[in-house]
């Protein structure tokens, strides 16, 4: 038997009270509890369940970092594991979540989900009072098993097996909290802001250390980031890309295990997810050596220059594959420039040859998600036009992969890309991320500025 009784006697007594610090109400609580509303309201009558994620093992007994689920952190703001809201037909809302666990019981030391091996959890009357929302034990939502409901599916089978649903039903309903979720409101705008700025602080600790990289590799920067993103944030918003000379034509290249060589470019895309997990989506090309080489220069100015034409569509009511026209035509002259693409070339939806070297879109909602309000429909979304408030990035790219033999040999292996990310606005837009330099001049004069600070 197991815990034996000597020892289950000995964890159960001479146990001190608890320390508990009065709650204090979080400032996104009456923003949350009205974004419930106009969901109840979306759906009159209706239960409406959102787990949030669980925890995800990794190998054997070890398991990834727990992020909790994007939706319930926009609805309640919980970031406990195995919570669940629940929206009742009668209009009030409920957090279930575990409590505290109790001394009298052997889980607390026995479990590896207990107290002793994964930290106290909060009181219900704590999470009650400052998320301003009523809390219930987690066991309490057996009561609702076998109920109709609209479920946020992908976070947590268990919960998704207690309810009766219709997958598309469900589809719905996740599909409305990412369209509300597409414009932000000023609180957003701050976390977002904050996590851009931590991002900056992160850029400039990478340019510092590049000499660091040179003598080890590219999983150098992705450390040196890292430790930026957990000492001012929840974690990194997503998996770094250092991708030194040729791996930089790999999109999505996260590795991080090549060669940093003088006289190379080095992208890096990165982003601080803040405390509120909210993330931001960064990207510069660096040239190692700290000067752009005239062929770099050339290609760094075209994308750049791409980006800014792109910029300059952008404001309330334009269709959202305007910028990306702008940003693609100032590109195909660069291509028809160097006889990759024919002069009389036209960007049509059919034809995509550009493609092949600037291989993406330009932009992607940004929020509690690096591709954030995924399940938003194509009319408010990618066939909409923007709204003030929306958070998206613009990230232009060009990709001459070593082993591209239409390329001229002079630009193989380059991979370029500058990401930005903005607020719509009123007049245009803003840049958050204005802070980090974005021409070639000033990145060189950035750079050497930090490398010799």
């Amino acid at each position: 038997m197991y815990p034996p009784e000597p020892l289950r006697q000995l964890m159960t007594r001479a146990w001190l009270p608890r320390r508990e610090e009065a709650a204090v109400p979080h400032p996104a609580s009456a923003a949350r509890r009205e974004r419930r509303q106009r969901l109840a309201a979306a759906f009159p009558g209706e239960l409406l369940v959102v787990p949030t994620a669980s925890v995800k093992s990794r190998a054997n007994d070890t398991s990834y970092s727990f992020r909790p689920g994007t939706a319930m952190t926009w609805l309640a703001g919980s970031q406990e594991t195995h919570a669940v809201l629940v929206i009742h037909p009668d209009g009030h809302d409920v957090l279930y979540q575990l409590p505290p666990d109790s001394r009298e019981e052997s889980t607390w030391y026995v479990s590896s989900e207990g107290e002793r091996c994964e930290g106290a959890r909060p009181t219900l009357a704590d999470t009650a009072a400052r998320l301003l929302l009523e809390v219930a034990p987690r066991g309490d939502l057996l009561a609702l098993k076998g109920r109709t409901a609209r479920v946020v599916r992908g976070t947590d089978p268990d919960v998704e097996e207690l309810f009766v649903s219709d997958p598309d039903r469900d589809a719905e309903l996740l599909c409305w909290i990412d369209e509300a979720r597409l414009v932000k409101d000023d609180w957003e705008l701050e976390q977002l802001q904050e996590a851009v700025d931590a991002t900056v602080r992160g850029f400039e600790d990478v340019v510092r250390e590049l000499w660091q990289a040179v003598a080890t590799s590219e999983r150098w920067l992705e450390g040196t980031f890292f430790r930026r993103a957990r000492v001012e944030g929840h974690d990194v918003g997503y998996r770094s890309i250092c991708a030194s000379g040729p791996r930089a034509c790999t999109v999505h290249y996260t590795r991080n295990d090549g060669a940093v060589r003088p006289g190379e470019l080095l992208l890096l895309d990165m982003g601080v997810e803040n405390r509120e997990l909210y993330t931001a989506d960064i990207t510069r090309t660096l040239p190692v050596s700290g000067v752009f080489t005239d062929a770099q220069r050339w290609a760094y100015s075209l994308v750049y220059e791409a980006q800014e034409a792109a910029l300059r569509e952008l404001r309330p009511g334009v269709a959202f594959d305007v910028p990306y026209d702008a940003a693609m035509r100032v590109l195909v002259a660069g291509l028809v420039e160097l006889g990759l693409i024919p002069g009389d070339e036209v960007i049509a939806r059919d034809d995509m040859r550009h493609r092949r070297w600037t291989a993406h879109r330009i932009s992607h909602m940004l929020g509690l998600d690096v591709h954030d309000c995924a399940a938003a429909r194509d009319h408010a979304y990618l066939d909409g036009v923007y709204q003030e408030g929306m958070v998206l990035t613009v990230e232009p790219g060009l990709y001459f992969a070593e082993d591209d033999a239409l390329v001229p040999e002079h630009l193989r292996g380059m991979g370029i890309r500058l990401e930005d990310d903005v607020v719509v606005t009123a007049e245009g837009y803003r840049m958050l991320s204005a802070a980090l330099p974005r021409s070639a001049e000033e990145i060189e004069a950035w750079m050497a500025e930090l490398v010799s600070a």
